[in-house]
């Protein structure tokens, strides 16, 4: 397609979000000749992402409900800069279909799927429901959400039997979960539960499962303009701690090359028959061969670099060029499948209790040289804030194979410093290392139950 005939991109774009997804969709904006806008808090006062924003707009204190939380506010500071995009990040209000909804009101994009979209997917209910009819397996559970009497719902569940998660509807990110093994314990569960998840969402449905013993972590990265849609392979995301990812990779290892394709297929096929637009990811469970949807993220992830690695396919960029009205860049054709990659994430956290760690970053050196990629907004001499999410830097690493990704990944890490605060490098060293990791035989449970 000449490009004279694609839709204009956006003149200025704000970035509603903070730490390295700000700087990553800042970099994006650079490359694609658009300004940007970082909106901040009061407790990220210092970020150098700051710095390299054409316009920079204070949005509240540093509590992030008071700030980075606020649409109000991030819309308000849209209207003063003449942004014509909101670009969400990852997180905070990425997903939120309310403040989708009130951008598009208020007459700016929101660089993302519709409203009516992220309110279908973010019900994990609905979400079932709704890929069922597209080939999509779900794991066997309690048809719909769980009646409102404990005895009636505790019959049901005890009829599928056990042990068996009961799920928050509006719930995500390993949030709003509980695993039963009685009957009993489930009538004391489900009230509780209902409680936390109506504190935490806003709302108390609930829905049960089958639990599965340990299974992977598989998910499809695709990305969809509303007509066509394709997909970027796999990752596999099951080293994982109180449910949070630690590290990812891609595609997903041991997988039978038939599976594999046609849960990417499937996936994108439904993503052309709802008419999604932006990029997504489908998460499932595996075990015996099998996948079972469990949701759907409807923006960019965390770890989105591993595809990009593994295609070339700027998902950021595509996501911007999406938004401003231009057709997808790729066919499914287009997409070529180089490599592995490996990617870790490196927190301000107590490497074997995973408590927070903020403070000061005293030095700050990170690893370099071929297949390597570090996204970080930390420095030397950087306040790590104690009121934000704990992620502060991504190491990936990409080679031909597997084996050489984490010959690769091992070298690297010796060559990563980070001092002043405690880091999550020591356990990646360690896990770089562990031969149930290696095998590629380490599923969801597998970092929880292992002995450090």
């Amino acid at each position: 397609m000449p490009a004279a005939s694609l839709a204009p991109l956006f003149n200025k774009v704000l970035i509603a979000n903070r730490g390295e997804i700000a700087l990553r969709v800042q970099r994006a904006c650079r490359e694609l000749g658009i300004q940007t806008v970082m909106v901040y808090s009061e407790g990220d006062s210092s970020a150098k992402y700051l710095r390299l924003a054409d316009e920079v707009v204070c949005i509240g204190p540093a509590p992030i409900s008071a700030s980075y939380l606020n649409g109000a506010a991030i819309i308000a500071a849209a209207e003063i800069t003449g942004a014509q995009a909101i670009h969400p990040g990852y997180g905070l209000l990425s997903e939120n279909a309310d403040f989708a909804e009130q951008v598009e009101k208020s007459g700016f994009t929101f660089i993302g799927p519709s409203a009516d979209i992220i309110r279908l997917m973010g019900d994990k209910i609905a979400a079932k429901t709704t890929v069922k009819k597209y080939n999509l397996k779900t794991i066997p559970g309690v048809e719909g959400a769980l009646p409102a009497d404990v005895g009636e719902a505790a019959t049901l569940i005890a009829k599928i039997g056990f042990p068996t998660v009961i799920k928050a509807a509006a719930g995500g990110g390993g949030r709003g979960m509980r695993v039963v093994h009685s009957e009993v314990q489930t009538r004391n569960i489900l009230p509780v539960l209902r409680s936390e998840a109506r504190a935490a969402f806003g709302d108390d449905t609930v829905y049960a499962e089958r639990f599965l013993d340990n299974p992977r972590h598989i998910e499809v990265q695709v990305l969809a303009d509303g007509k066509n849609a394709i997909h970027l392979g796999t990752r596999d995301c099951s080293l994982q701690r109180r449910h949070q990812k630690v590290l990812e990779e891609a595609p997903a290892f041991d997988v039978p090359q038939k599976k594999h394709d046609a849960i990417c297929e499937a996936c994108a096929a439904m993503c052309r028959k709802i008419g999604y637009q932006g990029a997504g990811t489908f998460e499932f469970l595996y075990a015996d061969q099998e996948f079972y949807f469990i949701e759907m993220n409807t923006r960019v992830q965390v770890e989105h670099p591993v595809s990009e690695m593994i295609t070339g396919v700027d998902i950021v960029a595509q996501q911007i060029r999406i938004a401003a009205g231009q057709p997808l860049a790729y066919r499914q054709k287009d997409i070529l499948f180089r490599g592995h990659a490996i990617e870790c994430r490196i927190n301000a956290e107590d490497p074997k209790t995973f408590l927070p760690a903020p403070g000061r970053i005293d030095m700050y050196h990170p690893p370099g040289g071929i297949g390597v990629r570090v996204d970080s907004h930390i420095f030397s001499g950087y306040e790590v804030p104690p009121y934000y999410d704990s992620l502060i830097a991504k190491l990936v690493v990409h080679a031909d194979t597997r084996a050489a990704a984490l010959v690769r990944l091992r070298s690297v890490l010796r060559e990563f410093v980070i001092t002043g605060i405690s880091t999550t490098l020591p356990l990646h060293e360690e896990l770089a290392e562990d031969e149930v990791f290696i095998s590629g035989k380490a599923g969801i449970a597998f970092l929880e139950t292992r002995k450090q």
